[in-house]
C-alpha cells in the first residue's frame, strides 16, 4: 500500500522552529521529486518548497526562502521540511506529495504534478 505520512506539527511560538517529516511506505521516496504545500483556512493550497530526486536541488517559495530547509534521508525513506523563525502567517495544515518529475524545476509548486499525497499536520504559530 502506498502511503505518505507526514509528521512534527505542533503548536510553536513566533520565531520558534519545527520539523516535519514525511515518511513514505510502500515505495521508495529517492526516486521521487518531494513537495511541501500548506492550506491555511480560507486560503487556496500553496507551494512551500520541493527537492529533486535527480540532485537534490531545492526550491523554495519566497516568503520562506533563508527559514525553511527541505532535505532527503533515503537511508529512512524520509524527507524533512527544517521551519525557522515561524511567522503567524506559516500556520496552515502542511502536506507533503511524491512527484515522478524527478526535477520540476520552475514547475515544482504546481500540485497537479505530483501523484502521491499524505494527509497533512497542523502548524500552529501562536503566542
Amino acid at each position: 500500500q502506498v502511503q505518505l505520512v507526514e509528521s512534527g506539527g505542533g503548536l510553536v511560538q513566533p520565531g520558534g522552529s519545527l520539523r516535519l517529516s514525511c515518511t513514505a511506505s510502500g515505495f521508495t521516496l529517492h526516486n521521487y521529486a518531494i513537495g511541501w504545500f500548506r492550506q491555511a483556512p480560507g486560503k487556496e493550497r500553496e507551494g512551500v518548497s520541493s527537492i529533486s530526486s535527480t540532485d537534490g536541488s531545492a526550491y523554495y517559495k519566497n516568503s520562506v526562502l533563508g527559514r525553511f530547509v527541505t532535505s532527503r534521508d533515503n537511508a529512512k525513506n524520509t524527507v524533512y521540511l527544517q521551519m525557522n523563525n515561524l511567522k503567524a502567517e506559516d500556520a496552515a495544515v502542511y502536506y507533503c506529495a511524491a512527484g515522478l518529475g524527478g526535477n520540476y524545476g520552475v514547475s515544482w509548486a504546481r500540485s497537479e504534478l505530483y501523484h502521491y499525497w499524505g494527509q497533512g499536520t497542523q502548524v500552529t504559530v501562536s503566542s
